[in-house]
C-alpha cells in the first residue's frame, strides 16, 4: 500500500487568497481538488467541536480521511490555559467520534518574533505543565498530542521548543516535525534542523512538508533547500518509519506564481510518492 498522504488547510488558503478567491465559500472545490491530485487526507484548522457537523459529510463524500487536526491554544497564561485545554479536549472527543481522528496538532500561540515580548521563565514552565496535563487527557482518550511550532519558537536559543519538549514525556508530548519553519526560525540552517532531529527525531508523531529554493516557498514541493529525503534517513535511523505525513507547500509574498492550488498539489504529490 503506498504511503498515505493528507495536506493540512493553511496552502489552499494561500493560494486561493493570491486568486482573489476565499477559501470558506470553496471548501467543496479544496476538497475535490485534494482528491484530484492524489491527496487522502485532510488536515483542517479546527475552531469549535460545531466545525464537524458540516466537515464530516463533506469528507466522507470525498473519501478524505482526517487522521489529524490542527489547533491552536493559548496556554502560557494560567488564567486562560484550562479555558484553552477544555476546548481542544472537546474538539479531540468530536473529531474522534465523527472522523476518526487520533492525532491533534496543536502549536501554543507564540508572542510576536523580535517585539520584545517573549514568554519569561514564568510561562515557559506553566505552558509546559499545560500541554503536559493536555497530553496525558488526550492519551486517555486514544489521542497524540503533537507539538507544533513557528520561527518564532527558535529565537532565544530555542528556549521555548526546547522546555517543551524536555519538560514532558513522550507518551504525552510528541513532535510535529514543521522542518521548514524550524530551518528558517534558526536562520536557515540545516545544521540546526538536523540536531534537532537528532535530539528529539524519536518523537516525530507528524511531517508538515515544505521546502523552498533560495530560503523562499516554492509552489511545489520538491528539490531545494532542505534535502527530504536525509530527513527520511535520519528519522528511519531513530526508529521513525511511518509518521502522519502532511502536505504544506504553501505560498508567500515573493513565491513563483506559474501555478493554481490544484497543479501545485498534483505535482507534490508526485515528489512526496518518490521522497517518502
Amino acid at each position: 500500500m503506498s504511503t498515505h498522504l493528507a495536506c493540512n488547510q493553511y496552502p489552499w488558503i494561500t493560494f486561493f487568497q493570491r486568486q482573489g478567491l476565499d477559501y470558506s465559500e470553496n471548501l467543496e472545490r479544496v476538497l475535490s481538488e485534494c482528491v484530484e491530485a492524489g491527496i487522502q487526507g485532510y488536515e483542517p484548522i479546527a475552531n469549535s467541536p460545531d466545525d464537524f457537523d458540516s466537515l464530516a459529510p463533506l469528507l466522507d463524500r470525498h473519501g478524505l480521511e482526517m487522521r489529524s487536526l490542527y489547533v491552536n491554544s493559548i496556554v502560557h497564561d494560567p488564567d486562560r490555559s484550562a479555558e484553552s485545554i477544555a476546548g481542544i479536549i472537546a474538539i479531540a472527543e468530536k473529531a474522534k467520534e465523527v472522523c476518526g481522528t487520533h492525532i491533534i496538532v496543536t502549536n501554543p500561540s507564540p508572542l510576536k518574533w523580535g517585539d520584545g515580548n517573549a514568554k519569561n521563565d514564568e510561562q515557559l514552565r506553566h505552558q509546559a505543565q499545560s500541554l503536559g496535563k493536555l497530553g496525558a487527557q488526550l492519551a486517555d482518550r486514544g489521542i497524540t498530542l503533537s507539538y507544533h511550532i513557528h520561527a518564532p519558537e527558535m529565537s532565544h536559543s530555542a528556549r521555548e521548543f526546547h522546555h517543551m519538549l524536555l519538560s514532558n514525556s513522550p507518551e504525552h508530548l510528541t513532535l510535529c516535525l514543521d522542518a521548514h519553519w524550524i530551518y528558517r526560525g534558526a536562520g536557515n540552517s540545516n545544521v540546526a534542523l538536523f540536531d534537532i532531529i537528532h535530539l528529539y527525531g524519536d518523537r516525530v508523531s507528524e511531517l508538515h512538508v515544505r521546502n523552498s529554493r533560495n530560503e523562499i516557498w516554492t509552489e511545489e514541493f520538491g528539490d531545494g533547500d532542505i534535502n527530504w529525503a536525509d530527513i527520511v534517513k535520519a528519522l528511519e535511523d531513530k526508529g521513525v518509519t511511518d509518521p502522519h505525513i502532511v502536505l504544506e507547500q504553501a505560498v508567500e509574498k515573493d513565491s513563483p506564481n506559474t501555478m493554481n492550488g490544484l497543479e501545485a498539489h498534483r505535482l507534490s504529490v508526485e515528489y512526496a510518492r518518490q521522497v517518502f
